[in-house]
């Protein structure tokens, strides 16, 4: 059967599987584990993605990404060839390193983002490596527990799952990892349907109908129109949106600003970064901050769909399709 496309969209999750050629190993020392790690801080710095969790065992990966504008192919192509080139240099091997394709299944977020965030974290223990989670350094669950802190993983939405506060939400949090201990091998988060696919029925149906009726729609409007409604109706003055102090308020309206931009436009986190002189991820993670801002501040959510209905009667549509 051929293989499907890849379906790409900002906020798709995805479940990376990669495994070494020929079940080959593909971490031999500490230090392929810490370059593999830094190779991927690069460039989700350079790619502005979410990393959820991870966990690198000797001969495959498994990784959690939720990807923004760039496809994960282009993530993972590049992750690939230049941890192969470093391997293959520092070995003296030659040839290819991964098995084929990496594997990516595309996943209800809302369904499965917690399950899948255990079921990485306790691979080492179904492995039959270690007895308890903790006691494996090359996955993101420590960094969960508060032992240990990287840019590279993005904890803090799981964890607000489980608790407002930190302690309540670690505390939990280990608690659903202990859970899952007793738990063998889970082949339904490999069963997928259409070779790519993990959710109900209802997931699929509504991505492939998007896929079939129309692109997703955006408008063209430039980003200091963006910039001018947020200011009006936020009443933020200029100099806080633009000034590179740390202004609350000011890092709020660029929030905000990002937001509609990345909505409406489909403007690239980077554009926005280099608009606003910031660095991507600081952009990123300030959309972020307004997305889950939006899901409990009903007075915010009617501020910003005002401003939403405004820029779009000043713009023009505009289609694009995206084929990762």
């Amino acid at each position: 059967m051929a293989r499907r496309p890849r379906v790409h969209f900002p906020g798709a999750l995805h479940h990376v599987i990669a495994r070494g050629n020929q079940k080959q190993n593909i971490f031999l020392e500490e230090k392929d584990f810490k370059t593999y790690l830094s190779y991927f801080s690069e460039y989700k710095a350079k790619y502005s993605f979410y990393l959820y969790a991870y966990a690198l065992m000797r001969n495959h990966v498994h990784l959690l990404v939720e990807v923004e504008e760039f496809p994960l192919s282009r993530i993972m192509q590049v992750l690939q060839f230049r941890y192969t080139r470093y391997f293959n240099k520092r070995y003296r091997k030659v040839g290819h390193l991964f098995q084929g394709r990496y594997r990516a299944i595309l996943c209800d977020k809302d369904q499965y983002l917690l399950e899948l965030t255990r079921y990485i974290h306790l691979n080492p223990v179904r492995a039959g490596i270690v007895e308890a989670p903790e006691k494996y350094l090359w996955t993101s669950h420590l960094i969960y527990l508060g032992q240990g802190k990287s840019p590279l993983v993005d904890s803090a939405f799981v964890l607000r799952q489980f608790g407002r506060s930190r302690s309540q939400a670690r505390r939990r949090y280990r608690q659903f990892i202990q859970e899952g201990l007793t738990e063998v091998h889970q082949e339904k988060y490999y069963k997928v349907k259409d070779q790519r696919y993990l959710g109900e029925d209802e997931f699929v149906e509504g991505i492939e109908g998007q896929k079939k009726s129309h692109e997703p729609v955006y408008w063209e409007i430039a980003l200091e129109e963006i910039a001018w409604e947020v200011m009006q109706k936020m009443k933020i003055p200029a100099d806080g949106l633009y000034s590179m102090t740390r202004d609350r308020l000011g890092a709020y309206g660029r929030g905000v600003v990002a937001y509609l931009a990345r909505k409406l436009v489909g403007t690239r986190v980077k554009e926005i970064a280099q608009y606003f002189r910031r660095e991507p991820m600081t952009v990123s993670l300030g959309v972020r901050k307004i997305e889950n801002l939006l899901q409990g501040d009903r007075d915010l959510s009617r501020r910003v769909e005002g401003m939403e209905l405004a820029l779009k009667r000043k713009g023009k549509r505009k289609y694009f399709i995206t084929i990762a």
